[in-house]
């Protein structure tokens, strides 16, 4: 039976370095992350030379593709939410057609519907408020907070469908419209 993640496996990291660049696993570190890394931090996940990892993430930043930040002297690195939200978009266009893209949005405003009835509340922030009351137990805020982080979310998911049906004709009838 082989591992479910492949971490478990001791010979995953050299198997990812026989079959993938230095640039390639640089890249798909930082394009994981959900905050910003230093260049040595996202050089130990990609098994890389710091500066390796700098001459990388300055291509990609060059690109358009990652984005950097200074923070306290230390250059941060994350994925550019544009490129990201295209890239998105462009799945959705290639793999949805206009209708299953309705039925999607359909989908999701029922959801964020059940939600708002739910837990009374017009947003995912108020339930993070309510999480954090003193009065909320452990399992309550737990919930609480994994409702506003699914309602979060399908908020966001809507908006890239929403873009998508927008421009589904331009985009999907003029190729050369969807390069990111």
């Amino acid at each position: 039976m082989s591992p479910t993640n492949p971490q478990d496996d001791p010979d995953w990291m050299d198997t990812w370095k026989e079959h993938t660049s230095a640039f390639d696993r640089v890249k798909s570190v930082t394009m994981t992350l959900s905050e910003p890394q230093s260049a040595p931090w996202i050089a130990e996940q990609a098994a890389v030379s710091p500066n390796t990892a700098r001459d990388h993430l300055h291509r990609l930043v060059d690109l358009g593709v990652v984005t950097a930040t200074d923070d306290g002297g230390t250059r941060h690195y994350y994925p550019d939410p544009l490129y990201t939200r295209l890239r998105d978009i462009r799945e959705l266009l290639e793999e949805t057609t206009k209708q299953e893209l309705s039925e999607q949005a359909t989908e999701l405003k029922d959801d964020i519907a059940a939600w708002k009835t739910e837990y009374d509340a017009d947003s995912p922030d108020r339930l993070r408020e309510r999480a954090a009351a003193d009065t909320v137990s452990a399992e309550q805020a737990a919930e609480l907070t994994r409702a506003a982080s699914d309602w979060s979310l399908a908020r966001y998911h809507l908006s890239l469908i929403q873009d998508a049906i927008t421009n589904y004709d331009t985009w999907t009838s003029d190729q050369s419209s969807l390069t990111v």
